[in-house]
């Protein structure tokens, strides 16, 4: 349990969360890290900490840099566990150690711990120097807590931005040029896809403030850190928050007993022969967070459903309510299902589309028990459709 050298005097000292699975409803199936930063200077800066249950990985790689009770500054960019979780542990191992951070992050914190952190709180602007280096605060409310602020380094030129940035992902790489491009940026548009996509305003205010800066390495709060594809990310960034889309659909469904998703294949297959690209899900297998990611770029969602007690199945409902806490914008699509002597799945579906504020290009594709060829025509015959609406909207 070494720390990591980022740069000269700049330390990762976090922790691996190897066996998380599951954080909040978002599959974590590598796992994640908790990063936390230590800087040596004229005097010792520590930024964020871990989850409590990991403070003795934290507490062993400050201790291999440095006694814990020499570090001066401790700085919480969120409130949240994953990250201020440990600051009970670093108060008493480091004593004399002053506290920062916002003015809500200062309030939530001490809510949380039923204690007394004696806070310095800063806003924008401010600024502490801990030698050769300084630290300048940037508050980026709803980024994606109320009291979400970010730490800057100009001498370093590294930004320590928390959550923005980051990805939930565990490995023994620390840096993103030991890892693949495709992996690492695809576990970003899924951390951004299910935590900020809901949050694109604030997000794109934040954006604005960091492409100010100078520099040359993003160091977030999970995740690898970026030193050499850090422009990239935040090139990926801007998409996503613009919510610029991709000529790609997804089809999302469940069924009983495969008649939807006789269904969802002929639209599958409608759409893949106009050239659109598509990404297939069945909700027996899939995790929410999972298909959000496609989503994130895709312009157009087709999502099924057969008919319980006149209602979706609950797994779409689970879907549809995960999908409406998201609130995914310019997205176009429409609904469809099987049904026994009564209906009802489909037309609730479009129903909660529309609350996502999806735009329903076309009537509910229904079926009555097993689908024949005149209802397997139609579905692929709507994949069709929205295929072509797709590509006219990039003509």
């Amino acid at each position: 349990m070494k720390a990591v050298k980022v740069l000269d005097n700049v330390w990762w000292v976090g922790a691996i969360d190897w066996n998380l699975r599951n954080f909040h409803g978002y599959a974590t199936p590598t796992g994640s890290t908790y990063n936390a930063y230590l800087i040596i200077d004229e005097k010792a800066a520590l930024i964020d900490t871990v989850k409590a249950p990991l403070k003795d990985e934290l507490l062993k790689r400050i201790s291999s840099v440095i006694a814990p009770e020499k570090i001066d500054y401790v700085i919480a960019n969120h409130a949240e566990m994953d990250h201020a979780g440990s600051l009970d542990a670093i108060k008493a191992a480091a004593p004399k150690a002053k506290f920062i951070a916002g003015k809500r992050g200062a309030e939530d914190i001490n809510r949380h711990f039923k204690s007394k952190f004696d806070f310095q709180v800063v806003k924008t602007g401010d600024k502490i120097k801990i030698g050769k280096r300084s630290l300048e605060f940037i508050e980026t409310p709803m980024v994606h807590w109320p009291d979400s602020m970010m730490t800057y380094c100009p001498e370093d030129a590294i930004l320590y931005p928390n959550d923005m940035f980051g990805q939930h992902m565990a490995t023994a790489a620390r840096f993103d040029d030991e890892c693949k491009w495709d992996i690492v940026r695809r576990e970003a548009a899924k951390y951004y896809a299910n935590i900020f996509m809901p949050l694109a305003g604030p997000a794109a205010k934040a954006h604005a403030a960091v492409l100010k800066l100078n520099i040359n390495i993003i160091a977030p709060s999970h995740g690898i850190i970026w030193r050499k594809s850090h422009k990239d990310i935040m090139a990926e960034y801007k998409k996503w928050i613009a919510g610029t889309a991709e000529r790609k659909a997804v089809v999302v469904y469940d069924t009983m007993w495969n008649s939807t998703e006789a269904m969802a294949k002929e639209i599958a297959d409608g759409l893949l022969s106009e050239g659109v690209k598509v990404s297939y899900f069945g909700l027996q297998n899939n995790a929410p967070s999972e298909i959000m990611t496609d989503i994130l770029e895709a312009k157009g969602v087709a999502i099924g459903s057969p008919t319980l007690n006149n209602l979706m199945l609950p797994s779409v409902s689970g879907f549809m309510n995960y999908l409406k806490g998201l609130k995914p914008a310019g997205k176009i699509g429409f609904a469809f299902g099987s049904h026994g002597w009564a209906g009802g799945g489909a037309a609730a579906v479009e129903e909660e589309m529309k609350e996502c504020r999806i735009e329903i290009i076309s009537p509910c594709v229904t079926c009555k028990y097993i689908p024949d060829d005149d209802v397997l025509k139609k579905s692929y015959e709507s994949g069709v459709s929205l295929a072509r609406i797709i590509k006219k909207a990039f003509e």
